[in-house]
């Protein structure tokens, strides 16, 4: 993470840079470069860059930007040679990169032994402006493309072979807005680009390995907001959040496809994956952490040499949908989980395997589910001290105390089975569920088609008669018939004295 975070930050030098809208505007050109190295340090780096002023031109050479990993006792520095910035007679600066620009980090990984990574960023026509006031400054950017290039990879003098490691984007444009307060630096940017390639082919120094890898989006946008509290500690987030740390960033993408290839050891994996187009979102805050991805039309194959036949399937939607506080509170605060696999299917080839005659119908098959509950917790998830003490006294981390199913859906090989329903919890009741608190509520089932499913199943010999009596017997116990053709009904219930119930009849 330390490696990543400094490649991050070197990026949005650039991309300030790249920023903004031109309404009315009053900004120098060294006002833009001390709000640059304000920002920067707001995350702990230091800046510095040997500068040149002759008329409009304020020119910086020899761009240093270093800073001491919070995770890695040691010190990360990044260089960049030069850029421009001019000073137009409407009040706003143009930002000028060469063609190319070389950019180094030097980190020490660990004591006496230096990492040294070389890139290269490259633009066609690019143009930036900033433009609006020093205290909220607008930027604008537009390219024909720009692209990141590793050249070199260097560890305590010994080079890694790398055969190549980049990514480009075409006609990229963007804005951003950066507003400064007493407190907080508010920043909003927006981006657009399209295609966007990348590619990796790497070979690992110690065990050998060697990893080809290529991909393409015909389009991808990003949409983000981010709030930085002044003299942010990156070492105590928990701090950061109660100043006011947060952020909200989303992703769109279309028409994506990936290639790839390992060998290690003889053995080769090769794989193609391709999408229609999804979405990413992650927000974190004082509120908590959530995270989204979507997709759709998804289409994957991978080949082995230990397969004698390729691996394919799709999936006509995919979503993850996650939120969870991370702050210790005495009110409950809420959580949410939310999967869907929607309409997968397999090869042929895959079915034949355990079904040659086509018994089984081939429909798609679907899993998702969607939870929402309330808890609370006892210590700050991201204070390393408080999870410290935790794992060592083995304490819970919170209480649960609500829990929804808002839906459920399984469907595959002809049967579905739904539910949906709800509990709540008496955290002060640990003894009548055996340590769990004591739940109240009630879940209601259906399922349509299983018995004709098991019927199936006996007649392929997946299912022994005399298990499959015992399996019905079972479902008994459970479920009711309900109306509709292979249709079962079950309502399991736990009522305030605790007592089990299914379908009104006690089991416990």
């Amino acid at each position: 993470m330390a490696v990543i975070r400094p490649l991050v930050v070197s990026a949005t030098l650039v991309s300030a840079a790249f920023s903004g809208t031109a309404a009315l505007a009053d900004v120098t050109a060294d006002q833009v470069w001390q709000d640059w190295k304000a920002y920067l340090g707001t995350f702990g780096y230091e800046v510095a860059g040997d500068e040149q002023k002759a008329g409009d031109t304020l020119a910086i050479s020899n761009i240093a930007m270093s800073v001491t990993a919070p995770d890695m006792p040691s010190l990360v520095t990044l260089r960049m040679s030069r850029m421009e910035l001019i000073e137009n007679a409407d009040g706003t600066v143009s930002v000028i990169l060469p063609a190319t620009t070389p950019i180094a980090m030097v980190s020490d990984v660990e004591p006496g032994k230096t990492t040294t990574a070389t890139m290269e960023l490259a633009q066609r026509a690019l143009k930036m402006t900033v433009s609006g006031t020093p205290e909220a400054m607008q930027y604008a950017y537009d390219a024909d493309e720009v692209s990141l290039e590793l050249t070199g990879l260097d560890i305590d003098g010994d080079a890694v072979e790398i055969g190549e490691a980049r990514i480009a984007f075409a006609n990229m444009r963007g804005t951003s807005e950066s507003i400064r307060n007493a407190d907080l630096r508010d920043i909003r940017q927006q981006m657009a680009a399209g295609p966007v390639t990348y590619g990796l082919d790497f070979t690992d120094p110690d065990a050998g390995g060697h990893l080809s890898l290529t991909g393409s989006l015909a389009s991808a946008g990003f949409d983000g907001t981010v709030s930085l509290p002044s003299g942010i500690d990156n070492t105590d987030m928990v701090a950061s959040l109660d100043a006011g740390f947060r952020f909200d960033s989303a992703m769109t993408y279309e028409n994506a496809s990936v290639a790839y290839a390992l060998e290690d050891s003889g053995d080769t994996i090769e794989g193609t994956s391709a999408s229609a187009g999804g979405s990413l979102r992650s927000v974190f805050g004082p509120e908590g952490l959530g995270y989204q991805a979507k997709g759709r039309d998804l289409d994957i194959t991978v080949t082995s040499s230990d397969l004698p036949f390729p691996v394919t399937f799709g999936m006509a939607r995919s979503g993850f949908d996650m939120k969870m506080p991370v702050a210790q509170g005495e009110e409950a605060q809420d959580f949410a989980l939310a999967v869907e696999l929607g309409d997968f299917t397999l090869s042929e080839v895959i079915w034949s395997l355990f079904d040659p005659a086509g018994q089984l119908p081939r429909d798609p098959a679907t899993l998702a589910f969607d939870l929402t509950g309330k808890g609370r917790l006892f210590v700050d998830l991201l204070d390393p001290g408080q999870m410290e003490n935790l794992a060592d006294s083995g304490d819970a981390p919170g209480e649960l105390q609500s829990l929804d199913l808002n839906s459920m859906t399984l469907r595959a090989a002809g049967a579905t089975l739904t539910g949906d329903g709800g509990f709540v919890f008496d955290n002060s009741d640990l003894t009548s569920f055996d340590g769990i608190p004591a739940p109240e509520g009630a879940i209601d089932l259906k399922l349509i088609g299983g018995n004709g499913l098991l019927d199936t199943l006996i007649a392929m010999g997946f299912v022994p008669k005399d298990q499959a009596m015992v399996a019905r017997m079972m479902v008994g116990m459970f479920a009711v018939v309900g109306e509709g053709e292979d249709t079962l009904n079950s309502r399991i219930e736990v009522n305030e004295q605790g007592h089990v119930l299914a379908n009104g009849q006690r089991l416990r």
